[in-house]
């Protein structure tokens, strides 16, 4: 990928919206969350060639919702990479009784997405990451449908990775890894949402894998 002025978007739900603003405010507009971390980080190490960061996650949207604003909140950026973490609330919307199918429509939105962005811009990076949980607040009580649920989203996620050339980066082995140091709620204070130190697991393994495959960005 070109690394000359690079444009870098993270798209998602929640977990990447990171309480951003809506606005062109420098201290917010990226969120404070792993977007923000990994922005901070390769906006210094590549300085010189000014790359620029763009966060549009949304709080609540499931695949189809991000894909029912693809054409405003991504191709009309112009990304030269994408970086997608989607997949928990449409987990969740099941959990609360809501109809059956979010899988197969978390399978079709996410595979809309991907199809018509290498259809509309071939040669932009697509970066997919793992949706996760842990067993702690709001996944307690259904534990083990949600991990039933998680581990089909997980499956689907990685298989359209590979089918459309993207870069995986696992994340529920991560988290599991990292109950060995502290309780769940340390890492997702609800069982879904990253606290700080959680925020910065995720940074540090998408730095891990993207900055030694291909798409590195540098």
């Amino acid at each position: 990928m070109s690394t000359h002025s690079s444009v870098i978007l993270f798209q998602g739900d929640s977990i990447t919206d990171g309480g951003r603003s809506r606005n062109d405010d420098p201290n917010h507009f990226l969120g404070h969350g792993y977007a923000y971390l990994i922005s901070s980080k390769l906006g210094v190490e590549l300085a010189a060639k000014q790359p620029t960061f763009y966060n549009r996650g949304i709080s609540g949207d499931r695949a189809s919702d991000l894909y029912a604003r693809w054409n405003e909140d991504t191709f009309s950026l112009k990304p030269d990479l994408i970086s997608i973490l989607i997949g928990v609330n449409d987990a969740w919307r099941t959990m609360n009784g809501e109809p059956s199918g979010v899988t197969d429509r978390l399978g079709r939105a996410y595979r809309h997405l991907l199809e018509e962005t290498r259809e509309v811009m071939p040669n932009t990076g697509l970066v997919l990451m793992e949706p996760f949980i842990l067993k702690t607040g709001a996944t307690v009580e259904q534990w083990d449908t949600w991990q039933e649920r998680m581990e089909q989203y997980q499956n689907l996620v990685r298989e359209l990775a590979s089918e459309f050339g993207a870069v995986w980066v696992p994340l529920q082995q991560t988290f599991n890894d990292a109950l060995n140091e502290a309780d769940a709620a340390y890492w997702l204070w609800d069982g879904v949402h990253p606290t700080a130190a959680g925020h910065e697991l995720i940074a540090r393994q998408w730095l891990s894998v993207v900055q030694n495959s291909p798409l590195a960005i540098g």
